[in-house]
């Protein structure tokens, strides 16, 4: 009986940390292309609400909100008068404002579509801003609330509009500033009948 209190014994062997697997279909861990997330918000049924910005703007960054959950989607602030656009203290507001009445439980992220998809996307964007009455100035920040499921840079995205204004120089055009780098894009007035 002695020999058995004494006898060795072989070290315990701990069991590897495990990782603890992202959950993505809450976003914790999805960084779309093109999009900087500055804050996230849990609904009420734990689908996330996303404050993201697409870009620092000549004027300063901008802001939208995004529900992961249901279809809420928002840029501007319909209350104000000047700068509609949502700095991050009031998109942060319209993040958690939304969030804590939302009850829409988590939709799958969005997958990233091919090229060729958002280009045709992109297209379809200048093709539906034509207006008859005369050219009508596109901004890329217009493209905010979509960016979410475009999933690309700015960059990219301007390269296909360069590219669009070569092919179809009839869709769109660029005005280039005689002062500075700025260049605007303007959708060209359709065909009187």
């Amino acid at each position: 009986m002695a020999l058995t209190l004494f006898t060795r014994r072989p070290e315990p062997v701990e069991p590897k940390a495990v990782e603890p697997e992202p959950w993505p279909e809450i976003g914790e861990t999805w960084k779309p292309e093109g999009v900087t997330i500055a804050q996230r918000y849990y609904n009420q049924a734990h689908a996330v609400v996303l404050v993201y910005t697409t870009d620092d703007g000549p004027s300063g960054t901008y802001y939208s909100v995004a529900c992961l959950g249901c279809h809420y989607v928002t840029a501007k602030d319909g209350e104000r008068t000047y700068s509609t656009r949502y700095g991050l203290a009031d998109a942060a507001t319209a993040g958690n404002e939304h969030a804590t009445t939302c009850r829409a439980l988590p939709r799958d992220i969005p997958a990233r579509p091919d090229d060729d998809t958002v280009r045709e996307r992109l297209h379809a964007w200048v093709r539906s801003a034509r207006r008859r009455d005369g050219d009508n100035q596109l901004w890329v920040s217009d493209l905010d609330l979509l960016r979410l499921t475009l999933q690309r840079s700015n960059d990219w995205i301007v390269g296909v509009l360069n590219q669009l204004v070569v092919d179809e120089p009839e869709i769109l055009r660029i005005e280039r500033s005689q002062y500075s780098d700025y260049t605007s894009y303007y959708a060209c007035r359709l065909p009187e009948n």
